[in-house]
Protein backbone atom coordinates (compact mmCIF):
# COMPACT_ATOMS: atom_id res chain seq x y z
CA UNK A 1 0.00 0.00 0.00
CA UNK A 2 1.36 3.45 -0.92
CA UNK A 3 2.59 5.66 1.84
CA UNK A 4 0.25 8.54 2.86
CA UNK A 5 2.81 11.13 1.70
CA UNK A 6 2.86 9.54 -1.75
CA UNK A 7 -0.94 9.69 -1.93
CA UNK A 8 -0.97 13.36 -0.95
CA UNK A 9 1.66 14.19 -3.57
CA UNK A 10 -0.27 12.26 -6.21
CA UNK A 11 -3.50 14.10 -5.41
CA UNK A 12 -1.70 17.46 -5.57
CA UNK A 13 -0.17 16.49 -8.91
CA UNK A 14 -3.60 15.45 -10.22
CA UNK A 15 -5.10 18.74 -9.04
CA UNK A 16 -2.32 20.72 -10.69
CA UNK A 17 -2.70 18.77 -13.91
CA UNK A 18 -6.45 19.42 -13.88
CA UNK A 19 -5.89 23.17 -13.38
CA UNK A 20 -3.41 23.19 -16.27
CA UNK A 21 -5.88 21.39 -18.53
CA UNK A 22 -8.66 23.84 -17.67
CA UNK A 23 -6.43 26.87 -18.20
CA UNK A 24 -5.17 25.37 -21.47
CA UNK A 25 -8.74 24.74 -22.61
CA UNK A 26 -9.59 28.41 -22.13
CA UNK A 27 -6.34 29.54 -23.77
CA UNK A 28 -6.58 27.26 -26.83
CA UNK A 29 -10.29 27.98 -27.33
CA UNK A 30 -9.53 31.71 -27.35
CA UNK A 31 -6.21 31.87 -29.22
CA UNK A 32 -5.74 28.57 -31.05
CA UNK A 33 -2.54 26.56 -31.00
CA UNK A 34 -0.21 29.14 -32.49
CA UNK A 35 -1.62 32.04 -30.48
CA UNK A 36 -1.74 30.25 -27.14
CA UNK A 37 1.00 31.10 -24.67
CA UNK A 38 2.36 28.63 -22.14
CA UNK A 39 3.15 31.54 -19.79
CA UNK A 40 -0.53 32.55 -19.70
CA UNK A 41 -1.61 28.94 -19.18
CA UNK A 42 0.80 28.54 -16.25
CA UNK A 43 -0.33 31.81 -14.71
CA UNK A 44 -4.04 30.99 -15.07
CA UNK A 45 -3.44 27.52 -13.62
CA UNK A 46 -1.35 28.90 -10.75
CA UNK A 47 1.29 26.36 -11.75
CA UNK A 48 4.97 26.41 -12.54
CA UNK A 49 5.50 26.67 -16.31
CA UNK A 50 7.97 23.78 -16.19
CA UNK A 51 5.23 21.46 -14.91
CA UNK A 52 3.41 21.90 -18.21
CA UNK A 53 6.41 20.43 -19.98
CA UNK A 54 6.83 17.72 -17.34
CA UNK A 55 3.19 16.60 -17.72
CA UNK A 56 2.65 17.24 -21.45
CA UNK A 57 6.13 17.60 -23.05
CA UNK A 58 5.12 20.40 -25.45
CA UNK A 59 2.43 22.95 -26.22
CA UNK A 60 1.25 20.77 -29.13
CA UNK A 61 0.89 17.73 -26.88
CA UNK A 62 -0.97 19.85 -24.34
CA UNK A 63 -3.37 20.90 -27.12
CA UNK A 64 -3.77 17.21 -28.05
CA UNK A 65 -4.70 16.39 -24.44
CA UNK A 66 -7.23 19.25 -24.34
CA UNK A 67 -8.67 18.30 -27.74
CA UNK A 68 -8.95 14.66 -26.76
CA UNK A 69 -10.63 15.45 -23.44
CA UNK A 70 -13.13 17.98 -24.75
CA UNK A 71 -13.73 17.29 -28.42
CA UNK A 72 -13.02 13.61 -29.04
CA UNK A 73 -14.35 12.22 -25.75
CA UNK A 74 -17.00 14.91 -25.44
CA UNK A 75 -18.57 14.39 -28.83
CA UNK A 76 -18.29 10.62 -28.44
CA UNK A 77 -20.33 10.93 -25.26
CA UNK A 78 -23.29 11.97 -27.43
CA UNK A 79 -24.88 8.66 -28.43
CA UNK A 80 -24.81 8.19 -32.21
CA UNK A 81 -28.07 6.78 -33.53
CA UNK A 82 -27.74 6.08 -37.24
CA UNK A 83 -31.41 5.11 -37.43
CA UNK A 84 -32.53 8.38 -35.79
CA UNK A 85 -30.29 11.12 -37.13
CA UNK A 86 -32.67 13.99 -36.27
CA UNK A 87 -32.49 13.15 -32.55
CA UNK A 88 -28.73 12.65 -32.79
CA UNK A 89 -28.44 16.14 -34.31
CA UNK A 90 -30.58 17.54 -31.48
CA UNK A 91 -28.42 15.87 -28.81
CA UNK A 92 -25.26 17.11 -30.52
CA UNK A 93 -26.67 20.65 -30.55
CA UNK A 94 -27.50 20.33 -26.84
CA UNK A 95 -23.98 19.14 -26.03
CA UNK A 96 -22.35 22.03 -27.88
CA UNK A 97 -24.67 24.53 -26.19
CA UNK A 98 -23.52 23.20 -22.83
CA UNK A 99 -19.84 23.02 -23.92
CA UNK A 100 -19.11 25.97 -26.23
CA UNK A 101 -15.36 25.39 -26.14
CA UNK A 102 -15.82 22.20 -28.17
CA UNK A 103 -16.70 24.11 -31.34
CA UNK A 104 -13.91 26.63 -30.91
CA UNK A 105 -11.32 23.91 -30.25
CA UNK A 106 -12.51 21.89 -33.26
CA UNK A 107 -12.36 25.01 -35.43
CA UNK A 108 -8.83 25.84 -34.31
CA UNK A 109 -7.82 22.23 -34.97
CA UNK A 110 -9.17 22.39 -38.54
CA UNK A 111 -7.54 25.78 -39.18
CA UNK A 112 -4.13 24.94 -37.79
CA UNK A 113 -3.79 21.24 -38.45
CA UNK A 114 -5.77 20.93 -41.67
CA UNK A 115 -6.91 17.50 -42.75
CA UNK A 116 -5.45 15.63 -39.79
CA UNK A 117 -8.42 13.74 -38.30
CA UNK A 118 -7.87 12.60 -34.71
CA UNK A 119 -11.34 11.04 -34.54
CA UNK A 120 -10.76 8.79 -37.54
CA UNK A 121 -11.67 5.45 -35.94
CA UNK A 122 -14.78 6.88 -34.30
CA UNK A 123 -15.83 8.53 -37.55
CA UNK A 124 -15.33 5.27 -39.43
CA UNK A 125 -17.57 3.44 -36.95
CA UNK A 126 -20.27 6.08 -37.43
CA UNK A 127 -19.98 5.82 -41.21
CA UNK A 128 -20.32 2.03 -41.06
CA UNK A 129 -23.40 2.29 -38.83
CA UNK A 130 -24.85 4.92 -41.13
CA UNK A 131 -24.24 2.78 -44.24
CA UNK A 132 -26.00 -0.15 -42.55
CA UNK A 133 -28.95 2.05 -41.54
CA UNK A 134 -29.19 3.46 -45.06
CA UNK A 135 -29.28 -0.03 -46.50
CA UNK A 136 -31.77 -1.39 -43.97
CA UNK A 137 -34.11 1.60 -43.75
CA UNK A 138 -33.46 3.46 -47.02
CA UNK A 139 -32.80 6.69 -45.09
CA UNK A 140 -30.87 9.47 -46.79
CA UNK A 141 -30.21 7.16 -49.73
CA UNK A 142 -29.54 10.11 -52.02
CA UNK A 143 -26.26 10.72 -50.19
CA UNK A 144 -23.17 8.70 -49.47
CA UNK A 145 -22.66 7.94 -45.77
CA UNK A 146 -19.80 10.47 -45.69
CA UNK A 147 -21.89 13.22 -47.27
CA UNK A 148 -24.87 12.46 -45.03
CA UNK A 149 -22.80 12.50 -41.83
CA UNK A 150 -21.11 15.74 -42.90
CA UNK A 151 -24.47 17.39 -43.61
CA UNK A 152 -25.99 16.23 -40.31
CA UNK A 153 -22.98 17.49 -38.36
CA UNK A 154 -23.02 20.81 -40.21
CA UNK A 155 -26.71 21.33 -39.48
CA UNK A 156 -26.36 20.29 -35.83
CA UNK A 157 -23.45 22.67 -35.29
CA UNK A 158 -24.77 25.60 -37.35
CA UNK A 159 -25.99 27.47 -34.26
CA UNK A 160 -23.49 27.29 -31.52
CA UNK A 161 -22.56 29.66 -28.72
CA UNK A 162 -19.46 30.71 -30.68
CA UNK A 163 -21.61 32.03 -33.52
CA UNK A 164 -23.81 34.13 -31.23
CA UNK A 165 -21.23 36.92 -31.16
CA UNK A 166 -21.77 37.59 -34.87
CA UNK A 167 -25.55 37.91 -34.54
CA UNK A 168 -27.50 41.06 -33.95
CA UNK A 169 -29.46 41.46 -30.72
CA UNK A 170 -32.74 41.01 -32.61
CA UNK A 171 -31.52 37.71 -34.10
CA UNK A 172 -30.49 36.31 -30.74
CA UNK A 173 -33.66 37.55 -29.00
CA UNK A 174 -36.06 36.40 -31.75
CA UNK A 175 -35.23 32.72 -31.46
CA UNK A 176 -34.83 30.65 -28.37
CA UNK A 177 -32.48 27.72 -28.00
CA UNK A 178 -35.54 25.45 -28.19
CA UNK A 179 -36.54 27.07 -31.51
CA UNK A 180 -33.08 26.41 -32.90
CA UNK A 181 -33.03 22.84 -31.64
CA UNK A 182 -36.42 22.22 -33.24
CA UNK A 183 -35.21 23.75 -36.54
CA UNK A 184 -32.13 21.48 -36.52
CA UNK A 185 -34.17 18.35 -35.90
CA UNK A 186 -36.67 19.31 -38.60
CA UNK A 187 -33.93 20.14 -41.13
CA UNK A 188 -32.25 16.76 -40.60
CA UNK A 189 -35.62 14.99 -40.79
CA UNK A 190 -36.31 16.67 -44.16
CA UNK A 191 -32.80 15.84 -45.38
CA UNK A 192 -33.59 12.17 -44.93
Amino acid sequence: MPHITTLILMSRADATKARILQAATDEFATYGIAGARVDRIAKAAAANKNLIYVYFCSKDQLFDAVFDAHVTHGLNSVPFTADNLPEYAGRLFDYCQAHPDVIRLATWHRLERGDENPAGATREAKLEALAAAQKANNIGSGFSPTALLTLVLSIALAWNPSNAAGMSASETDAETTDDRRHAIIEAVRRLL
